[in-house]
């Protein structure tokens, strides 16, 4: 549809009132029709419903209606994604698709990047937070093969943890989580000092937000 060729608009339409069915609540979707404790909100589903919504939208009222409430939804998800960092920059090893590594947190990257973070989440906060991340899975032994490429792992070379539908080429969906380099250098998220993130504030026994549900 974007770029003037035929598009379905019923499949979308399914999609999106599938998606709506399988709302579980406080920002997140079941992965189908039982709920799968893994990380494809990040993956896949709160990224691809807010570009699609931002691509078609506007062609139908009800379409339009959800659009407000996918970015909610998308905020407080990422706001989730950001408790998850443990001081030590980890996260817990849950569900499937883990060798997509740091791409989990493409919905925490991509409201940095559209400027809509959840209140009281600052961006040099969540830039620390992803860091660590980063840091802590890139700089573990076995993060690439002897030719450069990324090994099929969570944290190291850990080809137990693959299935049928990962590849060495699937693994670079990690590379979503740099969404943040869209932003100009000057962005607060570059330019602003290092800020602890929540649960490294928690777990020193600092002053931290109180978590609230949606």
């Amino acid at each position: 549809m974007r770029f003037g060729e035929q598009w379905d608009p019923m499949r979308i339409d399914y999609a999106l009132k599938q998606h709506e069915h399988w709302y579980v609540g406080d920002g997140l979707y079941s992965d189908g029709e039982e709920f799968a404790w893994d990380y494809y909100n990040g993956f896949v589903i709160h990224p691809m419903l807010l570009d699609i919504l931002e691509t078609v939208g506007d062609r139908y009222g009800d379409w339009a209606a959800r659009k407000e409430m996918a970015v909610q939804r998308t905020k407080r998800y990422a706001a989730i994604q950001e408790r998850l960092i443990s001081p030590e920059g980890t996260f817990p090893p849950i569900g499937r698709s883990l060798a997509y590594r740091f791409g989990a947190f493409q919905p925490l990257s991509h409201m940095a990047l559209r400027g809509e973070l959840p209140d009281k989440l600052a961006p040099s906060q969540v830039r620390c937070a992803l860091t660590a991340v980063m840091r802590r899975m890139a700089e573990a032994p076995g993060f690439y093969d002897e030719q450069g490429w990324l090994n099929i792992g969570f944290c190291g070379d850990q080809p137990e943890i693959g299935e049928l539908y990962i590849s060495t080429g699937s693994v670079y969906l990690c590379s979503l989580v740099f969404l943040p380099l869209g932003l100009p250098a000057e962005s607060p998220f570059w330019s602003d000092p290092d800020q602890d993130w929540t649960s490294r504030r928690a777990w020193s026994g600092r002053s931290f937000p109180i978590d609230k549900s949606l």
